[in-house]
C-alpha cells in the first residue's frame, strides 16, 4: 500500500474513533457553551505553535459562530516553554478583549505538556472561565510536563477533547522508526467543528438567535456579518497573519 493510501485509510478510522470517543463530552459542552453564547458570551481559543492552526479553524469562519476569538502567540510557539510567558499572553489578551467568568476557552496542545498552554488554562480557570483542553491524551499521559507545577493540560482542564492520536502525532510507518502523516490537525478541526454544531444545535433547540457567519462571497453577507459582530465590538481579536 502506498504511503498516501495508508494515511487516508488510517485517518478515516481515526476520525470515526475520535467522534465516538468525544460524543458525550461534545454534547455536554454544546449545552454549557450554548448557554453562555445565548447570554452574549465569547468563546476563546489558544494554541501555541502548530496548534494555533486548529483554533483558527473556527474563528471568523463562514458557517461558524461569530463569537469566537483567538489568543495568539506572536512568537509562533518559539518560546512556549519560557515559564511565565503564557501568563503574560493571557493577561494582555484579557486587558484587550476580556476573559470573563462564565465564558469558555479552548486550549489546544497535542502533547499537553508545554508551559504556555498550561499557563493560559490556569489563568482562565482563576478568572472563572470554563477550560476545554483539546489534546492527545495518550501522549500527554506519558510526556513529562515542562511547567513547574507538574500539571498537564488534560489534568487541569474542566473538560477534555481527545484527538485519539499517538505519541509523536505521525501515524504512517516510512522506514525503521521514521513516521510521517500527522493527525492532530485534521482530527482537531473536526472536533471543533462538531463542537460548533453542537452549540448551534442547542441554541436552535432552545429558541435562541443563531449568530452564524455567512460567506462574504454571497450577496449581502459582509453587511450581515458586520451586524452580527456589532454586539461583540472590542471583544474579538484579529488574526496576526
Amino acid at each position: 500500500m502506498s504511503l498516501p493510501d495508508s494515511y487516508f485509510n488510517q485517518v478515516q478510522v481515526l476520525l470515526e474513533k475520535a467522534r465516538a470517543t468525544n460524543a458525550a463530552t461534545l454534547k455536554k459542552l454544546g449545552a454549557s457553551i450554548g448557554a453562555s453564547v445565548a447570554k452574549g458570551g465569547v468563546i476563546h481559543t489558544f494554541g501555541s505553535g502548530h496548534s494555533e492552526v486548529i483554533g483558527r479553524e473556527i474563528i471568523g469562519r463562514a458557517g461558524g459562530l461569530v463569537c469566537v476569538s483567538g489568543l495568539y502567540d506572536t512568537t509562533g510557539g518559539f518560546i512556549e516553554n519560557l515559564v511565565g510567558y503564557g501568563t503574560k499572553l493571557a493577561e494582555r489578551y484579557d486587558r484587550l478583549h476580556g476573559l470573563r467568568a462564565g465564558e469558555t476557552i479552548i486550549v489546544i496542545s497535542n502533547s499537553g505538556k508545554n508551559s504556555s498552554p498550561i499557563e493560559v488554562a490556569l489563568y482562565a480557570k482563576k478568572n472563572g472561565l470554563q477550560v476545554v483542553g483539546l489534546t492527545c491524551v495518550e501522549m500527554s499521559r506519558t510526556a513529562q510536563t515542562v511547567h513547574p507545577d507538574g500539571k498537564k493540560l488534560h489534568e487541569l482542564a474542566d473538560d477534555v477533547l481527545d484527538n485519539c492520536g499517538t505519541r509523536g502525532d505521525a501515524i504512517v510507518a516510512v522506514a525503521g522508526d521514521v513516521r510521517a502523516g500527522p493527525t492532530s490537525t485534521i482530527v482537531g478541526t473536526l472536533l471543533l467543528n462538531l463542537l460548533s454544531l453542537e452549540i448551534i444545535d442547542w441554541l436552535k433547540a432552545n429558541g435562541h438567535p443563531l449568530p452564524i457567519l455567512r460567506s462574504q462571497n454571497l450577496p449581502g453577507a459582509i453587511e450581515y456579518n458586520r451586524s452580527l459582530a456589532e454586539k461583540y465590538k472590542g471583544r474579538l481579536s484579529r488574526a496576526l497573519a
